[in-house]
């Protein structure tokens, strides 16, 4: 079967993460996706993985993941001229994503207004780190700042109460918020297709962020009391908590079910005994003196390496995961099998696909992201431009 959105033509008009994300998803469906990227360095998250504590690599992962299989148009839409061109692309495009700051989308020549009276079929999507109303449209979002700080994440997820606020890593709040968006678009075309009209489409990273965290954001507008993460070895359920094996690797365990899984656990562990003491009789019992339970099983899991518990644990039917380390991951057998992870369609790289499928609809192979400005001539003559014109264009640097 033919991939879903062949023949979308999609403008991604975003930079970093979460707005050039929605547009890689529609990629992976199929949509052609034009990567408009201004001349000279380009979109600044070409560079993030030469940024100080970034994993060093020679290879750009990060662009290699988050703007795979689309073509590539260098663009200075500083200038009429580039904004002309921008306008005439948009005029004949299916979908168009932008993430520039409010205040600077009008200098650009991107603003909703302009670019949706160019096409009324066109679906306008806007991602913003706040929001856009409010005192607060303008002010500067990142995903380490707007989706984990402001949502409370950062604060909930500190090992205990007295650790420092815990630093997400790269893309983690903009991953799932540029699904947000793509969820955003598909609404959009769904409409389209009853109405025959466009719209405007839009999401945050304020409120994925929230959203994200919205079982303890809810709590907190009931006005519930909360309790402070206690240490690890404090935690008010023993069955419920992680825990390190001979071998220095850590594992976290998620027994729900104890009325049916407490005795199997206690003899994979090796303390058959424990589930007639009476100090772990209820489920009551083992939360009261969670403490203690934990000090015995640290002392357990401490006399076998990881891979051996695996083993074990899965053999008890027990619920439970490995913490995996970054190493683990090319290798994950589980992973592969699933087509979590695929190769590129000119390599045997792999890379992660998008965690959506539909039955019977065949997906695009991932390819390379384009170089700056790689396919620009190309895209340019699709819209009607001849060499002459191109050729101008590239004298006056509107196009790189």
């Amino acid at each position: 079967m033919s991939r879903m959105f062949e023949g979308l033509k999609v403008i991604d008009c975003g930079s970093f993460i979460a707005a050039p994300l929605a547009a890689t998803l529609l990629g992976d469906f199929g949509a052609d996706v034009i990567k408009v990227e201004p001349p000279g360095a380009g979109d600044p998250y070409r560079h993030v993985h030469k940024m100080p504590g970034m994993p060093q690599s020679e290879q750009a992962y990060n662009w290699l993941l988050d703007n795979r299989g689309k073509r590539g148009l260098a663009l200075d839409l500083g200038k009429a001229e580039g904004q002309a061109v921008l306008h005439k692309l948009a005029a004949g495009a299916d979908v168009f994503i932008t993430n520039y700051p409010l205040a600077v989308r009008g200098k650009l020549g991107l603003d909703t207004e302009r670019i949706c009276a160019l096409n009324e079929r066109l679906i306008y999507a806007s991602f913003t780190g706040y929001g856009e109303t409010g005192g607060e449209v303008n002010k500067p979002g990142f995903d380490l700042t707007a989706y984990w700080a402001r949502s409370g994440l950062m604060d909930m997820v500190r090992t205990d109460a007295g650790a420092p606020p815990a630093r997400a890593v790269t893309g983690m709040g903009d991953h799932p918020s540029g699904n947000s968006l793509f969820a955003a678009i598909l609404l959009a075309l769904y409409q389209r297709e009853r109405t025959g009209r466009g719209a405007q489409v839009g999401s945050s990273l304020l409120a994925n962020g929230l959203w994200s965290n919205g079982v303890m954001a809810q709590a907190a507008l009931c006005g519930a009391t909360f309790t402070p993460r206690p240490p690890r070895e404090k935690l008010l359920n023993a069955l419920s908590a992680y825990y390190r094996c001979g071998d220095g690797r850590w594992l976290v365990l998620v027994i729900v079910n104890e009325a049916r899984d407490w005795p199997a656990f206690a003899k994979c562990m090796g303390h058959a005994e424990l589930v007639d003491d009476p100090r772990f009789a209820t489920q009551a019992d083992r939360f009261r003196r969670s403490a203690e339970l934990i000090a015995i099983f640290d002392a357990a899991f401490a006399t076998r390496d990881r891979e051996d518990w695996r083993q074990r644990l899965d053999e008890a039917g027990v619920v439970f995961e490995c913490v995996a380390e970054m190493a683990d991951l090319p290798k994950d057998r589980q992973m592969l099998d699933a087509g979590v992870l695929v190769p590129f369609e000119d390599d045997a790289t792999l890379t992660i696909d998008s965690p959506l499928y539909v039955a019977g609809i065949e997906k695009s192979k991932p390819r390379k992201p384009p170089a700056l400005g790689e396919h620009s001539d190309a895209i340019l003559r699709e819209a009607g431009y001849d060499d002459s014109a191109i050729a101008q264009l590239r004298e006056a640097r509107i196009v790189a």
